[in-house]
């Protein structure tokens, strides 16, 4: 027996080879069984000289012959599921080490803002802030999720950020700072004003019971309790409305810090205050320079105040009050 000619056909991404074999009268053809891994077509020609046998002998991709090996057209079949897995998986794998890449990096930057910029401020003047517990919450707080999504490469650094509607997130050092002015205790209640972007808010939700905080303008009081309910502070309460006149249903507080600046120090406020409890707030006419007050409550009624100056500041307006009744 004799091979007079080897063709091949290409379809699609696939390769046909067929073998065309002289046979001699009376021969018989013997076809290893492993050598054939799905015949597709067998046929006897004539070509004027004597019958041929013309077969499929094995078919493979041109771009890898060795693929598929030749085995059984089951583990063949197992193989290319498998391959077609790990294909389809890939992606999701490299996304993952991508995903967990970026949050590490998050995480140390988040740790160098603590250390450069609130712990011990270099450069600066500022107090450093002391507080144990208000150090893990600036460590353990995304910064990162309460700015918009083109700001996020700047989260970490020591300014303010904008987050739309004229308004923006304090500087890492001031929210630092007030929170650790109001001594929170695990047991305080609290009362935010100006909600902004939620990221007060969310440094204050695993030091005290419960915050209550409000937002004058509905799209980012609105974006704001959102963010807080995916990130899981479920101790954040976010209401729309006028921040200068408190939230008398909640009252009294222990603690109330103010991220806008008056022009006074709203009456409602101290009313709602409890004795012994502590005040933050920025006051000072825009674009003046404005002093960082810390008011604390005596027993003596809404006019035993301790009030302290404590550092220029510069915030953006409180909206509210009575002219806009």
């Amino acid at each position: 027996m004799s091979a007079r000619a080897i063709r091949h056909f290409y379809i699609g991404p696939l390769c046909f080879s067929a073998a065309v074999v002289q046979l001699p009268r009376g021969a018989r053809l013997q076809v290893a069984p492993r050598q054939l891994l799905a015949p597709v077509k067998c046929s006897l020609v004539h070509n004027g000289g004597g019958w041929a046998f013309r077969t499929i002998a094995r078919w493979e991709n041109p771009m890898n012959p060795r693929w598929p090996s030749t085995c059984s057209w089951r583990e063949s079949r197992s193989k290319t599921r498998f391959r077609a897995l790990v294909y389809l998986c890939s992606p999701l794998f490299v996304a993952g080490f991508l995903f967990a890449q970026g949050d590490e990096n998050l995480r140390k930057r988040r740790e160098d803002m603590v250390q450069t910029q609130i712990a011990a401020p270099r450069g600066s003047r500022a107090e450093s802030v002391q507080d144990s517990g208000v150090l893990d919450s600036m460590r353990k707080t995304p910064r990162d999720r309460f700015v918009p999504g083109e700001l996020v490469p700047y989260a970490y650094d020591d300014r303010p950020l904008p987050i739309g509607y004229g308004q923006t997130i304090s500087q890492p050092y001031i929210v630092a700072k007030m929170t650790e002015l109001l001594q929170p205790k695990r047991e305080h209640q609290v009362l935010e004003i100006g909600s902004g972007s939620g990221y007060q808010a969310a440094v204050l939700s695993p030091l005290v019971a419960q915050v209550y905080t409000i937002e004058i303008i509905e799209p980012l009081g609105t974006a704001a309790r959102q963010r807080l309910a995916a990130l899981g502070y479920k101790n954040v309460e976010v209401r729309v409305g006028d921040g200068y006149f408190g939230w008398p249903e909640k009252a009294p507080f222990d603690g109330i810090i103010v991220t806008a600046a008056a022009n006074h120090i709203p009456p409602a406020l101290i009313e709602q205050l409890k004795p012994g409890g502590r005040m933050v707030i920025p006051v000072g006419n825009p674009f003046q320079t404005q002093m960082l007050m810390l008011i604390t409550k005596g027993s003596k009624g809404p006019r035993d105040l301790q009030v302290r100056n404590l550092m220029p500041v510069a915030f953006v307006p409180l909206v509210g009050g009575p002219r806009s009744n």
